[in-house]
C-alpha cells in the first residue's frame, strides 16, 4: 500500500509534515478571527444575540414559544407531505417515461420487415415522432425553472375549470420537472450498461420490454442511486417553493412569524437547521440502502461453500464407491 502511494505522489517528510500543521493552525486562527470580526461582533452590536429575538425559539418559558413551535410543526408537516407525494410521484412518472424512451428508441431502430411496406413505413414513422415529442418535453420541462412549472400548474389548471388543492398543484408541478430529471438518470444508466447484456437478453428469447424490466432497469437503479437520492434531496428543498401558490409550507409559515415578532435571522437559522437534519437524515437512509443493496449483490455472487459435514460425508460416499 505504502509502494503504490509513494508511485501516486510524493510521500511528506517531517519538515513538510511540520509546515502543513502550523500552516492548518494559521488559517483555523484567521477564519476564527475573521468570523469573529465580520460575524459575530457586528449581530451582537445590533442586538442579534438578545433573548428577546432568540426567546420565542429556544426558551420553552417565552409565552410566543409553544405557538411558534406550533406553526413551525404545521409548516415541517405540510414540506414532509409534498414532498413525500412529490418523491413517489416522481419517481413512478420518471422510471415509465425511461423504460418508454428507451422502448421508442428500440422501436426507431426496427425495420419491422414481417410486415407489409405500408404498415412498416406507418409504425416506424409513428417510433419516430413519438421518440421526437417525448424528447422535446423531457428537454423543455427540464430546461424550464421548477418554479415557473409550479405557477404556470397552480395558474393554468384553473383556467381550464381543474382545480385542486394547494397541496396537489405544488405536487404536480414538482413532478412534472424532477420526473424527467429522474428519467434522464434511469435513461443514461441503462444506455451505459454493457451491450452484450442486452444482447444475451435477446438472444434466450426476451422481448426488448422484457430485457429492459428484468435486466437493464434494475441495474440503472442501483448504478444511478446516488444521483437519484440527490435529487430526492433536490426534491424535498424545492417544497419551499410552494409560497408562491401560498402554501403553508415551513419557509411560507417562518416568513409569517417574522412578520409577527420581526426576528428574520434567527427564524431563519431554526428553519435552515430543520432542513439541514431532515436532508441528512435522507441521505444516511440512501446510503443505508444503498449498502444493503450492495451487501446483497456480493452475497449473491459468492459461491455457496459446501459445510464441512458434507465434504466428509461426499469422502466417504466417493470412497465406498470406488
Amino acid at each position: 500500500m505504502s509502494q503504490q502511494t509513494s508511485v501516486l505522489y510524493d510521500v511528506p517528510g517531517p519538515r513538510q509534515r511540520r509546515i502543513t500543521l502550523i500552516s492548518s493552525i494559521v488559517a483555523t486562527v484567521v477564519l476564527a478571527v475573521g468570523a469573529y470580526f465580520l460575524i459575530y461582533k457586528p449581530l451582537d452590536d445590533k442586538g442579534q444575540f438578545s433573548m428577546e429575538l432568540w426567546g420565542p425559539l429556544v426558551d420553552p418559558s417565552n409565552e410566543n414559544f409553544p405557538l411558534v413551535w406550533d406553526r413551525i410543526g404545521i409548516g415541517l408537516k405540510n414540506t414532509l407531505i409534498a414532498a413525500a407525494l412529490a418523491i413517489v410521484a416522481s419517481l413512478v412518472v420518471g422510471t415509465l417515461l425511461a423504460v418508454l424512451r428507451i422502448q421508442l428508441k428500440s422501436l426507431t431502430q426496427r425495420r419491422f420487415t414481417g410486415l407489409a411496406t405500408p404498415v412498416a413505413y406507418l409504425l416506424r414513422g409513428l417510433s419516430l415522432t413519438l421518440s421526437a415529442v417525448t424528447r422535446v418535453c423531457v428537454e423543455v420541462f427540464r430546461g424550464l425553472p421548477v418554479v415557473i412549472t409550479i405557477f404556470f400548474v397552480a395558474r393554468g389548471f384553473p383556467e381550464f375549470g381543474i382545480t385542486f388543492d394547494t397541496l396537489w398543484y405544488l405536487v404536480i408541478g414538482l413532478t412534472i420537472y424532477n420526473a424527467v430529471v429522474i428519467a434522464e438518470i434511469l435513461r443514461s444508466g441503462m444506455e451505459g450498461l454493457p451491450g452484450g447484456q442486452a444482447e444475451a437478453a435477446a438472444a434466450i428469447g426476451l422481448s426488448p420490454m422484457q430485457t429492459t424490466r428484468m435486466i437493464l432497469l434494475p441495474q440503472a437503479f442501483r448504478i444511478m442511486l446516488p444521483a437519484l437520492i440527490s435529487q430526492l434531496v433536490v426534491v424535498l428543498k424545492d417544497t419551499s417553493l410552494g409560497f408562491i401558490i401560498s402554501y403553508e409550507e415551513t419557509l411560507n409559515i417562518g416568513k409569517q412569524i417574522i412578520g409577527v415578532l420581526g426576528n428574520p435571522i434567527q427564524v431563519y437559522v431554526v428553519i435552515g437547521v430543520l432542513f439541514i437534519v431532515v436532508n441528512y437524515s435522507l441521505s444516511k437512509l440512501a446510503q443505508y440502502v444503498q449498502r444493503r443493496l450492495s451487501q446483497g449483490r456480493k452475497s449473491t455472487g459468492t459461491p455457496a461453500q459446501t459445510p464441512p459435514a458434507a465434504l466428509a460425508s461426499q469422502s466417504e460416499s466417493t470412497g465406498q464407491g470406488v
